[in-house]
């Protein structure tokens, strides 16, 4: 562990994330609380704020990786957190001087810039972080995400209402210049030599697909990436109707869940941090999305609150394992040279199955029983786990080899 913490990639990128952590989630939470006020809770004007959100995503995730894999990582995270800043301030400038509207505009270009910097925070680990090292670094890296699920929420609502949304806009402006200034303390980016061949991003594209089509690993991991997005996608509009018609309570009661449902997840980035050192990540991943299989296969049977709330807090106690496990996959199976473009298929994969069972879902429920859903969504993650049995193999070896040791 002190080896890990003795990395300057490793401080650097966790100082800088926290900074990040912070301009995000006071973003997130002061714009919706600002439109949500300007508007009288129009919904179109809320669901715009999603939009603005994760659109760039599909948009932009696999050029953003293509890009990174072209440039410099340490430079291309400086200047997005940089411009992220700048248009941070616009906003607050128009805000100042003209229409409240350009508050989306900061979601949209720090969302649009997010993926480029992304696959370049990776690409970094992959370059400087001893192989040994990752899984446990994205352990710590992950952490930080969970801690944050719990307390971003609670920042961003009592910056808003504390002190009002210009004073958040402009907090948001100096968490990324402060990140901007953090990864300055990176080591320099290598020199990459000249090609002879000067190759077009099409080209480039390309070539990120048939990297992962050739990739037995990568392959399986995206048939995993679409089997957990379509599970989520198809239960996680209908949290409130499992309070309300499953459990016969209040509305209300769906925050206890979420709060067991963070907490697991804190103590859980915490607890694979030591599980990570001897576990490969394909068994990481499969543990992970059998407990949540597992979990939501209760959830859909359960009527009482007390189990129903524990279940929560174990699936979250076990969904580090998901992330840890699919971040080291990519990182241990891709080269450094396709990290971008490896994330920027994957990525838009799992997002694209949870938008689709998403959307789908409310229709669904009309047709189906909340029992139903819910044990579809159960049996979608154990097919994420098949795809990954061919890949058990190699890890049992792994295992072996470190037990010896």
């Amino acid at each position: 562990m002190g080896t890990l913490f003795r990395n300057r990639v490793i401080q650097v990128i966790l100082l800088s994330t926290l900074f990040l952590q912070i301009g995000i989630w006071v973003r997130n939470y002061s714009i919706l609380l600002f439109v949500v006020e300007k508007t009288n809770e129009n919904p179109v004007a809320v669901s715009l704020i999603s939009v603005a959100e994760f659109a760039p995503i599909f948009l932009f995730s696999f050029i953003g990786g293509t890009f990174a894999d072209r440039w410099r990582p340490k430079r291309t995270m400086i200047w997005c957190d940089f411009l992220s800043a700048v248009s941070i301030f616009i906003v607050l400038l128009t805000l100042v001087f003209g229409s409240w509207k350009a508050i989306f505009f900061a979601t949209l270009v720090s969302s649009i810039l997010s993926q480029f910097s992304q696959p370049s925070g990776m690409k970094l680990f992959k370059l400087h972080v001893p192989e040994e090292l990752i899984q446990m670094g994205m352990s710590i890296y992950q952490t930080m995400f969970a801690l944050f699920m719990i307390l971003g929420p609670v920042l961003g609502t009592f910056v808003y209402q504390q002190y009002g949304i210009n004073t958040a806009i402009a907090i948001m402006g100096v968490a990324f210049l402060l990140s901007a200034g953090i990864l300055f303390l990176l080591p320099a980016d290598f020199e990459v030599e000249e090609k002879k061949e000067k190759t077009t991003i099409w080209q480039e594209m390309k070539a990120g697909f048939k990297y992962v089509l050739n990739s037995r690993a990568l392959t399986l991991l995206g048939g995993t990436f679409a089997a957990a997005g379509l599970a989520i996608g198809l239960t996680q509009p209908l949290a409130v109707f499992l309070v309300t018609e499953q459990l016969g309570l209040p509305k209300e009661q769906l925050q206890w869940l979420m709060a067991a449902f963070g907490t697991g997840m804190i103590l859980g980035g915490g607890l694979t941090v030591g599980l990570a050192k001897k576990t490969p990540p394909q068994i990481l991943l499969a543990l992970g999305l059998a407990v949540n299989a597992i979990g939501f296969m209760i959830y859909g049977i359960s009527e009482m609150f007390w189990l129903t709330m524990a279940v929560e807090f174990i699936t979250g106690l076990f969904m580090p394992c998901i992330h840890i496990g699919i971040n080291t996959m990519i990182l241990k199976n891709t080269e450094a040279a396709f990290i971008g473009r490896v994330n920027g298929i994957l990525s838009p994969m799992f997002m694209g199955a949870t938008v689709i069972t998403m959307t789908a879902s409310g229709w669904l429920k009309q047709k189906l029983s909340l029992v139903t859903m819910y044990e579809g969504s159960a049996l979608l993650f154990v097919v994420g786990i098949l795809f990954l049995v061919p890949l058990f193999k190699g890890a049992t070896t792994m295992l072996k080899k470190s037990e010896e040791v």
